[in-house]
């Protein structure tokens, strides 16, 4: 390779090119990913720039990666292979493998390990891969990939700080994931990942007032995705929820931090649809929709367009929040669209994958959507665990709502079996003492935490934001 061919990125790895426009696109692109900006699209002027480059056109297709779209950027990467840097040539298998419909996932995390070893400053590998073992439900690989790169970084490079915050959560190791993320916050408060992590901390504490309140005080920072800018709305509305705030707060939250974010320029509804549903859903399971009037009817007759099935079969979460909402709404000829659909899809994948799929729990959201409870809790069996769900691509604060639905259908069928045998003097004697034992254990250490968040009438991060 001739001497003047050769530029570096941003981590400090060679790229056969001779263009300083390739290197700032890609450049570019990697900030924009670590984040969460609105303008990863800046990779798409990389091939412009040098279009015989490997890394430019690699990392094009990462950015469009779509179900059934020609993978013009890849092929053309093929071509120049030969040609390429060592790092290009080491990412070539990853990415392709990473946006392949067919992907083992088991592969593209032996490949991903492998890259980091020898590449370690690739800290937006890292973000791929740790995003391939949230859709794995595996935080301690997630765990394990940024402990491997963490003593090769450059101090600078603070991202990687909030990368090992979040599956420290999710691991369940709390104080060690507030530490990482209150390093990286205080390097740069900006940062909304670490602003997230710490949203989860202080959540699992309990501190919904003072989750909500720091989140306020970030979100005048927000130029970000419409996933992370409804995301992070999502995690303050869930804080009112939580807290019993009064239920207009959540309302405002929906309407204007999240649902407005699909008038703006360059939103991705996809995007928005997952953390409005999100928020819908526990709404509705708490029995607070009243407050909310038309707001699922709304969305359910967005996602019953015929347009709306672009954003089917890209999350697991979503799908099954569809499918709850279109069920709820009455509309079961497009749920069970989506719902066959999921089946087929697993029907075609490998025999080890599927049996790692929990599909029933797609299954009970269409019934427990319809109103069929019975049905719904026979699917979610009687020792259903929300956290062995983590695979559907989900947080433990996303998956709590499966929790808070199953306890329903639970008491739901045990209030209909009283009802069926209501004249026996001993049911009722049971009844009494399992009311008085549980209002006992639980009632008062709700109201304790109910009272511990002393929500001030006026205050409402969302509409400071909106001024």
């Amino acid at each position: 390779m001739e001497g003047e061919n050769k530029k570096f990125d941003k981590w400090g790895y060679q790229v056969r090119t001779t263009s300083n426009s390739y290197i700032s696109a890609i450049n570019a692109y990697h900030e924009q990913v670590l984040s969460y900006g609105r303008k990863r699209s800046v990779i798409l002027e990389a091939p412009k720039c040098d279009p015989n480059c490997v890394l430019g056109n690699i990392l094009a297709d990462q950015y469009l990666r779509l179900p059934g779209r020609s993978l013009k950027y890849m092929n053309a990467a093929e071509k120049y292979l030969e040609f390429a840097c060592p790092y290009e040539k080491a990412l070539f298998p990853i990415v392709k493998n990473y946006i392949s419909e067919d992907r083992e996932d088991n592969v593209a995390m032996r490949l991903h390990f492998e890259l980091l070893k020898e590449f370690p400053k690739d800290l937006v590998s890292l973000k791929i891969a740790q995003l391939l073992c949230f859709y794995m439900g595996r935080p301690d690989l997630s765990l394990r990939l940024v402990e491997q790169v963490l003593p090769h970084v450059n101090e600078k490079e603070d991202y990687v700080y909030g990368m090992q915050a979040f599956p420290l959560l999710e691991v369940g190791r709390i104080e060690e994931a507030k530490k990482a993320g209150q390093k990286r916050f205080e390097i740069n408060k900006n940062d909304p990942w670490s602003q997230h992590v710490l949203c989860h901390a202080y959540q699992y504490e309990c501190r919904f007032k003072k989750a909500a309140t720091f989140m306020e005080e970030c979100s005048k920072s927000y130029s970000l995705s419409s996933f992370m800018y409804t995301h992070n709305w999502w995690h303050v509305a869930l804080c009112y929820l939580e807290g019993r705030a009064p239920i207009e707060k959540v309302r405002d939250i929906y309407d204007d931090c999240i649902f407005k974010e699909l008038e703006k320029c360059g939103a991705k509804p996809a995007e928005v649809y997952l953390n409005a549903l999100g928020l819908l859903i526990r709404v509705y399971v708490q029995g607070k929709h009243d407050s909310l009037e038309d707001r699922l009817e709304i969305l359910a007759n967005k996602l019953e367009a015929n347009e709306a099935r672009d954003f089917w079969f890209r999350e697991w979460h979503l799908d099954v929040l569809i499918l709850w909402a279109l069920s709820s709404m009455g509309k079961l000829s497009k749920a069970k669209e989506l719902l066959d659909g999921l089946k087929m899809r697993i029907s075609k994948v490998s025999k080890e994958k599927q049996h790692s799929i929990k599909q029933c729990v797609s299954e009970a959201l269409y019934n427990f959507g319809k109103g069929d409870n019975k049905q719904a809790l026979k699917l979610l069996g009687d020792e259903f665990d929300a956290v062995d769900y983590k695979i559907i691509g989900a947080s433990v604060e996303q998956l709590d709502v499966f929790t808070e639905i199953h306890i329903n259908l639970l008491l739901d069928i045990l209030k209909s079996s009283w009802r069926k045998r209501g004249n026996l003097p001993y049911l009722w004697n049971l009844r009494e003492q399992a009311h008085s034992m549980l209002a006992r254990e639980y009632g008062q250490k709700a109201r304790d935490l109910e009272a511990a968040q002393n929500w001030d009438e006026n205050f409402n991060p969302c509409k400071k934001i909106q001024k």
